[in-house]
């Protein structure tokens, strides 16, 4: 009998902006599969919940506070993870921003900010996971997590969007260098999901909002978080064993129209 291809026993994950929204649901469905998941944000106290949730559902997890934007932060973070968990397998690069904010209003802090969360802490972290899955010579695979806004433009969102075009030519240009070293590369694109990031529910859950979700996107609504994390593991696990540098958009059918 075959054996499942979404079986992830015995794999070492590594979750960036875990301790809640997209990136906790990641680790608790990357831990249900079977990995052994590192949950890493800046906050310890939200982590040790997410730890905590992730142990009474049966799975195995540990908590490492980390700021992505500081290199030897996220050294640290993974040598930590390698040590107590094992080489890294699967990893996810999930943290992020997405304030809105009109073109014309956007100064150099709030663009410099946009770029150094979005797209360079990002890049820092594939980066030194690569390096290390690189030298463990067993391959992996490395998720971005994007957005729709990569592919159009949506008012306020301009510094968002350019910063997540970024992440989807990153994951290309990554799967297309590592792939020899057996490392793939992909990015998940999620459309409007009933989990907005911190701070932005003045702007996502308002009746305009509610009429273009339900005019523009076929299905008719926000997905779910667990609906953005199904697809993670499946590009995390042997499924995906043949898909490198590609962008999946998980968006209700909003790229179709």
């Amino acid at each position: 009998m075959q054996n499942n291809p979404f079986d992830l026993t015995g794999r070492t994950a590594f979750v960036t902006g875990a301790g809640r929204g997209l990136g906790l649901a990641m680790a608790k469905a990357l831990a249900a599969a079977g990995a052994q998941v590192a949950l890493v944000a800046r906050t310890q106290a939200s982590l040790d919940q997410a730890v905590a949730a992730i142990a009474g559902e049966g799975g195995k997890a540990i908590a490492v506070a980390c700021d992505a934007t500081d290199r030897a932060q996220v050294c640290a973070a993974l040598d930590r993870t390698i040590a107590e968990l094992g080489a890294l397998d699967i990893v996810c690069v999930n943290h992020g921003i997405g304030p809105a904010k009109p073109l014309m209003t956007i100064d150099d802090a709030d663009l410099a900010q946009m770029m150094t969360i979005n797209v360079k802490s990002a890049y820092v972290v594939a980066q030194e996971a690569g390096r290390r899955m690189i030298a463990a010579g067993r391959g992996g695979s490395i998720v971005l997590t994007s957005s729709s806004a990569s592919r159009y433009a949506c008012e306020g969102y301009g510094h968002y969007g350019a910063s997540k075009g970024g992440i989807d030519q990153m994951a290309r240009e990554l799967a297309a260098e590592w792939a020899r070293h057996g490392i793939r590369v992909n990015a998940v694109n999620p459309g409007y999901t009933e989990n907005e990031m911190a701070g932005t529910a003045d702007i996502h859950d308002t009746p305009e909002v509610a009429a273009f979700i339900d005019r523009a996107i076929p299905m008719q609504r926000r997905g779910t978080a667990q609906e953005i994390a199904n697809p993670v593991v499946f590009l995390a696990s042997d499924a995906a064993s043949y898909i490198t540098g590609h962008c999946l958009f998980i968006d209700g059918g909003y790229a179709a129209v």
